[in-house]
């Protein structure tokens, strides 16, 4: 047996100590693993909860209900609007504590009104390796992160993901909308519809992994290396630039590091 599948007997081993638990569920790539893993499990011991939000894009949301009626799995929808928290939409440097601490919160009474005893989310060994202030209101509410007691990593979930079917293994990363605001940016609804509509188009083009960078009248492109050579074309490149331009970006520029997670901690 490798390590890897070490890992996942250490996390299924530690699902069933948990006995039953309620997940924040994205539908992302981890958090699917953990929910179906758990769920396999712990059978109607496992409560998926997603939140529905602004920062939250329609796509995401429909995925992760559909996911979860095919699995027959619990699922709960909750409303948890970021913009709504007192200091939120100033993007101050621990926006995501603020925004985790409100959420899980949340959970948590969902849970105990469900008779479900713990609460987890999906957080992997990679989210220790960058500025990540939601992991402290993690810590506080007592949240468990099986994966990352499992010390998984994203690559491992993927190749776990993989064997046992899950479509999403090879899903794109995706993180809130809100995490495309440089710290101090103002956060608005109108501005959170302008990234993900660029987001959508961008998708929609047949790009894979991207993130649009919200610097005021400039659109930041960060991609893949797949995603710069489909925006070679220049007559690719000046139909993006009309339909963002249509969006409300004046300006359009590509990033020449391309995609990487946490960018605009770069600045801290």
């Amino acid at each position: 047996m490798d390590a890897t599948h070490q890992k996942y007997d250490r996390l299924k081993n530690y699902l069933r100590e948990l006995g039953s638990l309620a997940i924040a569920f994205s539908g992302g790539v981890d958090s699917t693993f953990l929910v179906k893993t758990a769920h396999d499990l712990l059978g109607d011991q496992v409560l998926a909860i997603t939140a529905r939000s602004c920062s939250f894009p329609e796509r995401e949301l429909r995925e992760a209900v559909a996911f979860c009626e095919r699995n027959h799995i619990r699922h709960i929808l909750c409303d948890s609007e970021e913009l709504e928290i007192d200091g939120f939409s100033e993007n101050p440097v621990h926006r995501c504590y603020l925004c985790k601490n409100e959420l899980f919160s949340k959970i948590w009474e969902i849970a105990k009104a469900q008779g479900i005893q713990h609460v987890a989310d999906g957080s992997n060994t990679d989210d220790e390796g960058d500025y990540r202030p939601g992991l402290q209101a993690i810590r506080e509410q007592g949240v468990h992160s099986p994966l990352r007691y499992a010390q998984l990593g994203k690559e491992e979930i993927r190749r776990l993901s993989q064997e046992i079917g899950l479509a999403t293994w090879d899903k794109p990363s995706f993180a809130c909308l809100s995490s495309r605001f440089p710290y101090g940016e103002l956060i608005t609804p109108e501005r959170l519809a302008m990234i993900d509509r660029a987001e959508q188009y961008l998708l929609d083009l047949g790009l894979y992994q991207v993130r649009v960078r919200y610097h005021g009248a400039l659109a930041r492109i960060e991609t893949d290396e797949a995603g710069f050579a489909l925006l070679l074309n220049r007559s690719q490149r000046e139909l993006l630039y009309a339909a963002f331009k249509k969006i409300g970006f004046t300006y359009v520029a590509l990033d020449l590091l391309g995609y990487r997670t946490g960018s605009m901690n770069e600045t801290l």
